[in-house]
């Protein structure tokens, strides 16, 4: 049955909530973010639709259109908004008294409109604009949103024709269509898809954009924002985009050309400030095409009385700004001044200790590049035909021993406290993994402890029946693979015999009923829970220890991983000394080391949680194997590279832990 309702004119006051709207539960599709757009469109345009509305207590209902009361009611009480007040009338259509579908009248009109098609909508966008000669300031308002937004819906609408059809006609996706507008010029648009679509018949969004790029430079691009001025000042074209950072520089030449100048400018004044020989300059630094070049880096010198009492000047301010940093408390933005001030100070006293000779100034240069969005300057690079013998050392190396290195990486005290604990961890972790050797090693030491006239086996670790405290100025930001295992062995134990409900006797006779896997396993995971902080054991010292890592835990990286915790607590050029010297990752050294320490934590955080897939099977198995060489298990040689050393400063170490 087809119904009529009966034009009506009600005062924004009368209209109240109908209890039969659908919508009455959710007052969240009222709240004023969420009608925003629809009372910033009535502000401008009027009611476009009349409020369904029934007869209440001498007020209306509302049964379809809640959304535009509220909306109504907010434009009433705000005083900037004219001609409207709750007095103000508007159009409704009266529903009868008596109607018994008014539930039904509610859901029609909220769940039959179909939602306007994307493309649909970015072209009227446009036609607001070309037609209507409407301003994304004006449209912003009749819509209440940001311009910025309109402005992006405008881009879409304005994508070449042939473009947007194909995007109707399902040949190519919204997101591919939308990739077109990385260009402004509707020109290049359609070249670009002509091109694309005689080689391929699917498009994807990265194809368009890769293609784009070689129509121009974005502003927004880093390369674009660094030569804009100057190319705007010789004449440069740029395709104007709605949103400016979209607008692109079309010359991609000269582009190419301030930006070679630019680096080129660089180049020469680190060679002049450094006193190298040339300098030159490269967009993009090709390391295998640099593979035949040499190196040369500076060497240890005396520093002056005046640079001396610097140094020393240096080192207290960074162990107060060490001390400082870490203060958990402490708030993002101060974290990171800390850190640039250590990086600066770090560079100053570098400065102050080493330089290059003059042999290997007069032979090499500087290549500046781009990179991350900055020049990057390579210092110190020797040409294929100026390489001698020794290029790739240190300027003032000595060859007798004794010569120090500079670069040397020194575990301070408190480091080397903590990694003593957090291997004592793993240690524990892979005991309680091998429960049979464990329950071995410690029923041994009990037995003989006794029978050994007071002289223990080991002390590697206790059956006092105690677990050990660990102690650890990082704990909660160290790799917690040893306690996830350790954790995971738990909860495999067997300990129905336990509870506090049972008495000890009770307890002793399950526990004695236990297969004797479970007993094993019970001892192995008690014992682990009392290994004593240590760093890898001589087997002069402590043989039996020593033999029984080997066969428990033979490389500590399968119960370990250093993560920024550690890195932390490197100087930056430790760090960059291990990715080049101990992990094979010298490019990667030579980019960072024009980054902040906080850069290169989390580059070394990054590779050591999930190995990159560019790495060679040489630089992977590096990584795989890496850590502080003394906490390594002694004896093992997991990689060439990390051979533990055992000589008497070591032994010295493990004495003494």
């Amino acid at each position: 049955m087809t119904r009529s309702f009966k034009p009506v004119s009600v005062a924004i006051g009368d209209l109240v909530a109908h209890p039969a709207n659908v919508r009455s539960k959710s007052p969240e599709a009222y709240v004023s973010e969420n009608i925003a757009h629809l009372k910033a469109s009535i502000a401008v345009l009027g009611l476009l639709h009349p409020v369904l509305v029934q007869k209440i207590d001498g007020k209306y209902g509302v049964l379809a259109g809640g959304r535009r009361h509220a909306a109504l009611k907010e434009l009433a009480s705000d005083k900037s908004a004219k001609g409207f007040t709750t007095r103000t009338k508007i159009d409704c259509r009266l529903v009868a008294e008596d109607c018994d579908v008014t539930t039904a009248l509610s859901l029609a009109e909220n769940i039959t409109q179909a939602p306007m098609n994307a493309i649909d909508e970015f072209e009227a966008f446009a036609r607001m604009m070309e037609v209507d000669g409407q301003t994304p300031e004006t449209i912003a308002k009749t819509f209440g949103t940001t311009i910025a937004a309109i402005k992006g819906r405008l881009r879409y609408g304005l994508i070449h024709a042939d473009i947007r059809a194909a995007a109707r006609a399902k040949s190519i996706t919204l997101d591919t269509m939308k990739a077109f507008a990385d260009h402004p010029s509707q020109d290049v648009q359609q070249e670009v898809f002509e091109a694309l679509t005689r080689e391929d018949s699917y498009l994807q969004a990265y194809t368009v954009r890769n293609a784009l790029k070689s129509r121009g430079v974005q502003v927004s691009d880093d390369i674009g924002g660094f030569v804009r001025d100057e190319y705007e000042a010789r004449g440069g074209a740029i395709a104007a985009d709605l949103l400016e950072e979209h607008s692109v520089l079309e010359d991609s030449e000269l582009v190419e050309t301030i930006l070679i100048e630019k680096l080129t400018a660089a180049a020469e004044e680190a060679r002049e400030r450094m006193g190298f020989a040339w300098a030159d300059a490269v967009i993009r630094y090709d390391y295998a095409a640099m593979a035949d070049y040499g190196r040369v880096y500076p060497g240890p010198v005396e520093a002056d009385e005046k640079g001396q009492k610097r140094i020393a000047e240096i080192a207290a301010e960074l162990e107060t700004l060490e001390r400082e940093m870490e203060d958990e408390s402490l708030e993002e933005e101060a974290y990171d001044a800390l850190y640039n001030r250590v990086d600066e100070l770090e560079v100053e006293a570098r400065d102050l200790q080493e330089a290059y000779s003059e042999d290997d100034l007069a032979r090499s240069g500087v290549i500046a590049s781009w990179s991350n969005g900055q020049v990057t300057l390579h210092v110190g690079l020797v040409r294929p035909e100026d390489k001698v013998d020794g290029s790739s050392k240190a300027s003032g190396t000595s060859n007798e021993v004794g010569a120090t290195d500079s670069g040397e990486i020194v575990y301070p005290a408190s480091l080397t406290e903590d990694l003593k604990t957090e291997r004592a961890m793993a240690l524990g972790a892979a005991m309680a993994m091998h429960p049979e050797a464990t329950l071995d090693l410690t029923l041994f030491k009990l037995v003989t402890d006794v029978l050994g006239h007071g002289m223990s086996v080991t002390h590697a670790f206790k059956v006092d029946a105690r677990k050990e405290y660990r102690s650890h100025a990082k704990m909660d930001e160290i790799d917690g693979s040893s306690l996830e295992q350790l954790a995971a062995t738990h909860d495999a134990l067997d300990l129905s015999w336990a509870g506090e409900a049972k008495s000890p006797a009770d307890q002793f006779a399950l526990f004695r009923a236990l297969d004797a896997g479970e007993k094993a396993k019970l001892v192995a995971y008690a014992t682990a829970s009392t290994t004593q902080s240590c760093f890898a054991r001589d087997r002069r010292h402590d043989s039996l220890m020593h033999d029984f890592e080997i066969e428990v835990m033979p490389d500590i990286r399968a119960h370990w991983t250093p993560n920024a915790a550690l890195f932390n607590r490197f100087k930056k050029a430790w760090l960059l000394k291990i990715l080049g010297e101990e992990l094979g990752l010298a490019q990667e050294a030579v980019t960072l080391a024009s980054s902040t320490k906080k850069e290169v934590v989390a580059f070394c955080d990054k590779l050591f949680a999930e190995p990159f897939a560019t790495l060679t099977d040489a630089q992977r198995a590096a990584v795989a194997a890496w850590c502080p060489p003394m906490m390594q298990t002694a004896g093992i040689e997991p990689n060439e590279a990390h051979l533990i050393d055992t000589s008497a400063d070591d032994t010295g170490i493990a004495e003494a832990a």
